[in-house]
Order: C-alpha cells, then structure tokens, then sequence
C-alpha cells in the first residue's frame, strides 16, 4: 500500500474552549489537567487527520505551563504533525489564552504529543511521510527526531550509544 506523503499544514487543528468553573482550580485558573486533556483531544484529531486512522497517543513530553488561563478567558489550541516516523508521528501543540474583556491574547503553553497509528485490528500500521514548508515546521521537524531518541532512551527502548543525533550528549568520544 502506497502512502501519500502530506504537508504539515494539512493536519492543523484549530480547539477553542471557555475556561468556565468547573475548570479552574481554587485560584480561579484553568486546571492543569483538564488542559491537557483538551490539548490531548486536539492531538489526536491532527494525528487521525494526517494518518486517516484511528491513532492512539505514545507519550506526552515538554508540556511547559507558561502563563495560567483565567476562569471566562478564552483557550486556542494549535495542533499540528511536525515529523511523521515509520508507524509513529510527533504532534506540536500552541495554547494561547485570550481575555475579551481587556481584549488581548497571550501564550499559555507549548507542548509535543506521540501517536501510533493503529490498522482496524489495532495494531501499529504505516504512516504517511511529511513536508515541513515553513521555517518554522523545517526547524520543528529537524528537532523532532532527537526529540524522538530522548523519548526511547527516557522508556529504556533505546541505548544512548544508539542515538546517532544525540551521541554528544551521552557519550564521549
């Protein structure tokens, strides 16, 4: 079966949601959690998009809280695939907070999310190759494999001295 190779603007998803009360922890401030569970969803609806399949999520790593989103202020997530490997793909996360009331909007968090994509008997299945377009996906997508060996290292899936882009970390030669 033949995949078609997708560029990285094909697979962005666009989540907006309101911080209502039920969200916010005791300084009135979007729950950590609940975040996370949103941008989780957003991932994945990118993933699925840039793998026509159901895809399920391998790991969560960089999730850096930057400035807290206020109960009644407005949440952006921007999901979108920044490197697709064999069966796996790196998805890139942007959150911003907008407040209405004094009309400005502001970064929250940054973040990257693993899938697999999953054939109807759930098990991992090829995925589509990527063109990174933009500056800004090239240097997403460069990253993105020593991102990848950091994480089979981190899950013991990897030796150190296995990871040609990171060798100069681990090792001294």
């Amino acid at each position: 079966m033949s995949l078609k190779t997708k560029t990285a603007r094909e697979s962005i998803i666009i989540m907006t949601e309101i911080v209502l009360p039920n969200d916010t922890n005791t300084f009135g401030n979007l729950m950590g959690g609940r975040l996370m569970y949103w941008m989780d969803i957003a991932a994945a609806l990118s993933a699925g998009k840039h793998c026509n399949s159901l895809v399920v999520t391998a790991s969560v790593d960089n999730i850096s809280f930057e400035n807290p989103i206020k109960l009644g202020n407005v949440v952006h997530i921007i999901a979108k695939v920044s490197r697709a490997f064999n069966t796996s793909i790196e998805v890139h996360l942007k959150v911003s907070g907008e407040d209405h009331t004094q009309q400005y909007e502001y970064k929250s968090n940054e973040a990257y999310y693993t899938f697999v994509s999953l054939d109807p008997n759930g098990r991992p299945r090829p995925v589509p190759g990527l063109i990174a377009e933009t500056e800004e996906e090239k240097k997403l997508f460069d990253g993105a494999l020593r991102r990848r060996q950091l994480r089979l290292i981190l899950g013991g899936k990897m030796k150190p001295e296995d990871a040609g882009e990171l060798r100069a970390f681990f090792i001294k030669d």
